[in-house]
């Protein structure tokens, strides 16, 4: 039997057994460097999750072991994906909330275009909602062993029909030994922080593994008081059978930081700076038809607090038969309170009453009219959300050919309160106070708008996939998929707190989306793929909102993804090469600001993703990753638009993560290691009028194992301390307000592994 032959079956025979193999395959990688790349297994994208070398997918995927997460150090999960091609991630709002864009795809905040998976099922049917995407509901820690992110290829038929990027993290599982983990973490900004994992057998054949964190710090911009705080809980119980096996988990987190946004682009203001402070995260807004006041903790921020349970069954027959069910319950809240700029800096003696000074409203202080003051918003947005999904294959093997035929279901809901607007009048200055002394402070009615808004949403997915995969000779392989999907939406909203319903949708529609590849193997470890695919981006409750008066004129509002795509892939012992040149054309929608109406743009673009890594016999790795893109407006409700690159996504975008190991005495080992991220220049509108400029950052790293148990890890983050830009301000582009990327920041973890 030929390399390529064994390998294909020992993944085959893996797929019950997967996350071991996978955490075998990261074991090598990371502590002797001694794995082939030709070997790595991946599960997303593959029809019931089938287990295959990577060298031998027909698509584009990008595979992350836990140590090569924890070289990354994301400040957020959303942080984690700018390690995957094709992808520009804004993870500089915090902990929660990051925007995340696609190839190109249209967009102007959160993530419409990114579904985050755990076991291979989604977390939530919606990949984005108004203050809700899909990486705020998981945190990473100690208890996840792999992650894999698939953009593209068969994504709109598979899992929710997500056409753009799919991330499937994970979880770790027990084995025959007791093992574990305990880890603390600080930094420069005093974050406290404990880790643990604990993983073993319970009987023959029944494995567990527990784990968690708790965590606590002012923030990585200091905010005066512990800003961001979380903890998190995971068990993951495994069982093995004859034929197959079956593994059940929970993960119940209540975690939330500041939530970080655009600050002015003024002298004295850099990217240190946050509104947030003692002074200003208590406050109060006005409301609703009669002004009701409430007071408020806007050190809140964003977060989620709720919990995730499911399994995933992996059973095989005979002749051939397959079976596969992946499933989840999630619940819980994810709030979104914060302060948001609205439009320029101004001089006190501009806005004051009496034209010369104000007096902060908490201290009292009288301050100057030469004072920078601002308008800023108190946002207040409450989200609960609900879903159940579930995922069934079957899958047969005859000789040659490959069927997969399966179902897949998902109910969800998601009922929102939110009070957004509420603006006055703020010292700029980190933690800088409201204002007493100004109309528009001291009379809500005069200057302030408020968009409010109180809505129940219920909607279900119901689609039957099916797949075929045809070995045409022991090169060739080519493969089909089709999805025919029924959504359905039944959503109101009170928009005013009147108690007076201003839209209601019942909505039910059909769609249908396709796949299909090319795979030709040149050698047992290199290749070249060919893939087309018809995917749809289907409307869920904020885009009947905000396209309300389309959908009262009968559009249906889904919205077509059409994407090609050719690949060339390489691996051997110490290295691996993949290249691939994509073409798409997406319809999509957006809005400057909640409750205003909507723009519907087509985006066509161009690129080449580039995921290379060398690893010589020294101890050196080497490792680099990039992105080139060309976009185009090619439609759009705005005339001026048309023929102007995509907002917000760099035109090239580069990564480049050399490590190298030194060997200690005693068999033990220094690993140092660092990434240089270099970006072009975007534009921060659609309208093209704001240019934000590109950067350069550098980030180092050193991993100590000082003995067989003990290992000592120090990251650098944003070494030189860079001011980037990651947007403008989405609200007002000529507003000279910006989000900057989180300023240097240093950790240090000591870690116990037993």
């Amino acid at each position: 039997m030929n390399t390529r032959k064994l390998a294909v079956a020992l993944a085959i025979s893996s797929v019950l057994g997967t996350n071991l193999a996978q955490q075998a395959v990261a074991q090598q990688d990371d502590s002797t460097q001694e794995n082939k790349d030709f070997e790595q297994i991946i599960v997303t994208g593959t029809p019931a999750g089938a287990a295959v070398r990577k060298v031998d997918a027909s698509f584009a995927v990008t595979n992350l072991s836990a140590e090569a997460m924890k070289k990354l150090a994301p400040k957020s999960t959303a942080d984690l994906f700018k390690a995957v091609p094709g992808v520009w991630a804004e993870s500089s709002g915090g902990v929660s909330g990051a925007n995340v864009f696609v190839r190109g795809f249209p967009g102007t905040g959160d993530a419409p275009f990114l579904t985050v998976q755990m076991e291979g099922a989604p977390l939530f049917q919606p990949p984005t909602l108004s203050f809700l995407e899909n990486s705020t509901l998981f945190r990473i820690d100690e208890t996840v062993s792999f992650m894999e992110a698939l953009r593209g290829g068969p994504n709109p038929v598979i899992s929710n029909g997500q056409p753009g990027l799919t991330t499937n993290f994970l979880l770790k599982e027990g084995g025959d030994y007791t093992e574990g983990t305990f880890k603390y973490t600080t930094s420069d900004y005093d974050l406290q922080r404990v880790d643990a994992v604990i993983s073993g057998a319970l009987a023959d054949d029944l494995y567990y593994m527990v784990g968690g964190y708790v965590s606590s710090s002012p923030g990585i911009r200091d905010a005066g008081f512990n800003s961001e705080k979380g903890h998190q809980f995971t068990i993951n119980i495994t069982k093995v059978l004859d034929n197959g096996k079956m593994n059940f988990y929970s993960r119940v987190t209540d975690d939330h930081g500041v939530w970080y946004l655009p600050t002015p682009l003024v002298e004295g203001v850099d990217n240190n700076y946050t509104q947030m402070g003692t002074l200003t995260r208590q406050g109060s807004i006005q409301y609703g038809p009669d002004g009701t006041e409430q007071a408020f903790d806007f050190g809140e921020g964003r977060g989620w607090d709720g919990s995730v349970s499911g399994g995933k069954i992996q059973l095989e027959f005979g002749d051939g038969w397959q079976f596969t069910d992946r499933f989840n319950y999630t619940k819980g809240d994810a709030d979104t309170l914060g302060l948001v700029p609205q439009g320029a800096p101004t001089m006190l003696a501009n806005v004051a009453d009496n034209g010369t000074s104000a007096m902060g409203a908490v201290t009292g202080d009288t301050y100057a009219g030469d004072t920078l003051v601002q308008q800023i918003g108190r946002w207040v947005v409450r989200k609960q959300i609900e879903s159940f999904t579930n995922d069934l294959a079957l899958a047969k093997q005859f000789d040659a050919l490959k069927w997969t035929v399966g179902l897949y279901t998902s109910n969800f809901s998601a009922n929102d309160w939110w009070s957004i607007g509420n603006q006055s009048y703020h010292v700029v200055a980190p933690g800088g106070e409201n204002l007493t002394g100004i109309d528009c402070n001291d009379n809500a009615d005069s200057c302030s708008w408020n968009y409010d808004i109180n809505s129940t949403g219920d909607g279900s997915t119901r689609a039957f996939y099916t797949a075929f995969e045809y070995a045409v000779s022991q090169d060739l392989t080519l493969d089909l998929g089709l999805r025919r999907e029924n959504h359905s939406i039944d959503y109101t909203v009170d928009e005013g707190l009147d108690g007076v319903i201003t839209k209601a949708v019942q909505y039910d529609e059909d769609t249908t989306s396709w796949t299909a590849g090319a795979n030709y193997m040149l050698t047992d470890n290199s290749g070249v793929f060919f893939r087309v695919n018809d995917g749809n981006k289907m409307p869920y409750f904020d885009d009947f909102r905000d396209n309300f008066g389309s959908y009262s004129n009968g559009d249906d509002l889904i919205f077509d993804v059409q994407q090609y795509e050719l690949g060339y892939k390489r691996a051997g012992d110490n290295y691996s090469v993949y290249a691939t040149a994509y073409f798409n054309e997406v319809e999509s929608s957006n809005v400057t600001q909640p409750g205003a109406p909507a723009t519907l743009f087509v985006n066509e673009a161009q690129g080449i993703e580039l995921d290379a890594n060398y690893t010589f016999d020294m101890g050196l790795n080497l490792n680099l990753n990039a992105t080139v893109q060309d976009t185009e407006i090619k439609e759009s409700g705005n005339p001026a638009e048309v023929g102007n690159e995509a907002q917000r996504q760099p035109g090239w975008q580069l990564r480049f993560t050399p490590s190298y190991d030194i060997a200690l005495a005693g068999g033990n080992y220094l690993n140092i290691y660092g990434t240089l991220t270099t970006m072009d220049d975007r534009w921060s509108d659609n309208g093209n009028t704001v240019v934000l400029d590109g950067y350069t950052k550098i980030d180092l790293g050193a991993y100590w194992e000082a003995s067989e148990n003990l290992n000592v890890r120090l990251s650098v983050d944003n070494l030189t301390d860079k001011d980037g830009l990651t947007e403008g301000d989405p609200r007002n582009p000529a507003a000279p307000n910006g989000r900057y990327i989180m300023p240097r920041s240093v950790k240090l973890s000591i870690g116990y592994n037993f």
